[in-house]
């Protein structure tokens, strides 16, 4: 099934690295690895960055989310600090994950592991213009909340 699937280009930084790899036909995100020379320990409350030895680049127009490993935050607590982290179509440096350690256990996270998915969204950028009033809606500024629970 051709479902439109856009070129990314990836190198490798380190040879050692693995590539994103889809877990099924269907699935959103692609999974990244963690490219290690040795574990690393997250302790209860502690953030890391994470390198994955990959460099991307993105068309323009797209975006690449590193967003949390549902497995990873259900079973250990372990999620992405800045989750989605956005990845820019002009960055050209190495993908890496700051994934932080919610659980009370510490973690440890070997090179190969599976530490976050990435998804590749379209995205556009807006025109910014000032204006003096904004139109009235039902909802008007309330925020937070304001539209229940």
């Amino acid at each position: 099934m051709d479902t439109g699937s856009i070129k990314v280009h990836v190198v490798k930084v380190r040879p050692e690295a693995l590539l994103p790899v889809y877990g099924t036909e269907l699935s959103a995100g692609a999974d990244l690895a963690a490219c290690l020379d040795e574990d690393l320990v997250l302790g209860s409350g502690s953030y890391a960055k994470v390198p994955t030895g990959l460099s991307i680049q993105l068309p323009q127009g797209y975006e690449a989310q590193v967003r949390p490993r549902s497995g990873l935050a259900a079973k250990h607590g372990l999620t992405v600090l800045n989750s989605p982290g956005t990845i820019d179509a002009d960055y050209r440096g190495e993908v890496c994950v700051l994934l932080i350690n919610h659980g009370r256990q510490e973690v440890r996270i070997h090179h190969g592991d599976r530490i976050a998915q990435m998804v590749i969204a379209r995205c556009e950028q807006a025109t910014f213009s000032e204006s003096i009033s904004l139109d009235a809606t039902e909802r008007g500024s309330g925020g937070f909340g304001s539209t229940g629970v």
